[in-house]
């Protein structure tokens, strides 16, 4: 790669030199490291929006290229480009983030912050530093997505836990460390085995390159040796998704997390492991992705019905929501090894509604608990009555999360599931009972937390203040927008996909018409 394209890695840089601005401040200045952290997030979003917009749909897959040498005698470069699916990850990603600093203007500051109230420490967190890690956690965010090189992406790849280790292990609740250390554990597990396949993917491929399209270019030949490097990286983004088996770390971590961390962790960094599937399992290998996709399938539906069974039985709120993602995930990953344009689409519009919905239903989970200094579900009831602004927002959230029609998840369950019943009816048939559970998990959530009779505890709840209204308000109403009108994002997205599934061989099954049932012409 020739370009020198400065444009992503200067949107890339510009939350690293934000966070470095702020841990360079006093402990005095919390104010100020959060009114800087808001300008820098809000910067960064203005200029995502202006790539955003510039982003030719009828162009090259990649745009923005560009490529600098770094280590050259491994044809290591700093590379940088974005197609569709990369661009709306960023663009959800760095949208999400003011929304988190706003929601935790406050938690911090004193023992009555949320999470400061379910501790079991008395020793003052560093208000700065929580607001330094969430800008370089965006840095890193933006940087796994738009990487072009393989090992730049790996480097991304593992950077990003150290600063959602130290947002759980410093900031997090009661468990902390045990979460922060679990989830640090399965990730550098998963991140080992990237590195042997990613030295594998050098070592074999006939390219000797980490260029992403050079490698492209250069398929592996379909053997033995493709399947077990398909497996390396297929099994480091089942970690990060995460996927059934590999979710048990997910619901220690979104627990224990702050809100705001927890809405980044489980709404922009699990998307990486998505994401990687689409990126890189999939066009890099293409034979062992077509070889292994019905075990993937098969446990894509046990994972959306068993991760909603444990949602339904759960008392932690928190640990509900982590739940209902891995649900969530399971959708994603059928859509993807689904093999058509359908699926392909829906499930990668599914990771940016996820997003946006479950973003939001921490946030406001948070924002209750910053009330009720509980997360257990049966300390709370009929705050609706005494909190409407809070009840009305938690209930739009948590309609999204079961993709009611007219809202953005709804756009992208459906697709899913058609893309899927195209070419495998029974798996379809069986994730499709996930949304009658979902039903169940979040309605039964919100009537034991806001219906029903008001408690002496609830009665002295405040509604929200202007601030906690603007930080969720946005997102819903890129959720409502997105259920009405998805074309926009459908656009930017279609042209990727379509190219992923050439990379794969893999065409959209041709209806069959003619047919009788019994396969005999009428």
């Amino acid at each position: 790669m020739s370009s020198h394209n400065p444009t992503l890695l200067i949107l890339t840089l510009l939350p690293l030199v934000g966070s470095l601005a702020v841990f360079s401040l006093r402990d005095a200045q919390a104010k100020l490291a959060k009114q800087l952290s808001l300008a820098v997030s809000l910067v960064v979003v203005v200029y995502t929006l202006v790539v955003l917009f510039s982003f030719d749909t009828g162009g090259k897959r990649f745009q923005f290229v560009g490529s600098w040498t770094w280590i050259k005698s491994f044809g290591v470069h700093i590379a940088f480009g974005a197609d569709g699916i990369a661009l709306v990850l960023v663009a959800m990603s760095v949208l999400l983030v003011p929304a988190v600093i706003l929601a935790s203007w406050n938690t911090f500051d004193s023992r009555s912050g949320a999470e400061e109230a379910v501790t079991s420490t008395t020793r003052r967190r560093s208000v700065k530093n929580y607001f330094g890690l969430i800008l370089l956690l965006e840095f890193f965010m933006i940087g796994v997505f738009t990487a072009m090189d393989v090992f730049l992406f790996y480097v991304f790849f593992e950077a990003m836990l150290v600063p959602m280790y130290f947002i759980i292990g410093s900031f997090g609740g009661p468990r902390r460390q045990y979460a922060a250390m679990k989830f640090f554990l399965y990730s550098l597990l998963g991140g080992l085995l990237m590195l042997a396949s990613v030295i594998g993917l050098y070592v074999t491929s006939s390219a000797k390159t980490f260029s992403i399209g050079e490698l492209i270019a250069h398929p592996l030949p379909d053997d033995n040796t493709q399947r077990w490097l398909f497996l390396g990286f297929f099994i480091a983004f089942a970690i990060k998704a995460p996927l059934v088996p590999f979710h048990t770390w997910l619901p220690d971590a979104g627990a224990e997390a702050p809100a705001g961390g927890a809405a980044l962790l489980v709404g922009v960094l699990d998307k990486v492991g998505t994401f990687g599937f689409l990126r890189y399992c999939l066009p890099l290998f293409p034979a062992a992705s077509k070889y292994f996709a019905m075990p993937i399938l098969i446990l894509s539906v046990i994972g959306i019905l068993y991760a909603a069974f444990l949602a339904i039985g759960q008392r932690d709120m928190k640990r509900l929501v982590a739940y209902t993602s891995v649900a969530h995930f399971g959708f994603i990953g059928l859509g993807i090894f689904a093999f058509t344009t359908q699926g392909g689409t829906g499930a990668v519009l599914y990771m940016v509604n996820h997003g946006f919905s479950t973003g939001a239903l921490f946030i406001v989970v948070g924002l209750l608990i910053a009330r009720g200094k509980s997360r257990n579900v049966d300390d709370y009831g009929g705050a609706a009555k005494v909190t409407p602004i809070l009840a009305g927002l938690f209930l739009i959230t948590g309609l999204s999360a079961l993709a009611l029609p007219g809202l953005s998840t709804f756009v992208s369950e459906f697709l899913v599931l058609v893309g899927t019943f195209t070419r495998y009816k029974g798996l379809a048939i069986l994730a499709t009972t996930g949304i009658i559970l979902a039903a169940i998990y979040v309605l039964y959530l919100y009537q034991r937390t806001f219906q029903g009779r008001v408690s002496e505890k609830v009665a002295k709840f405040r509604d929200l203040n202007a601030r906690e209204i603007f930080a969720v308000a946005p997102l819903l109403a890129i959720i409502v927008f997105l259920g009405v009108y998805p074309k926009p994002v459908l656009d930017v997205i279609n042209p990727a996909v379509k190219a992923t599934l050439s990379d794969v061989h893999k065409q959209d099954p041709q209806p069959q018409y003619g047919t009788s049932a019994t396969g005999g012409k009428k």
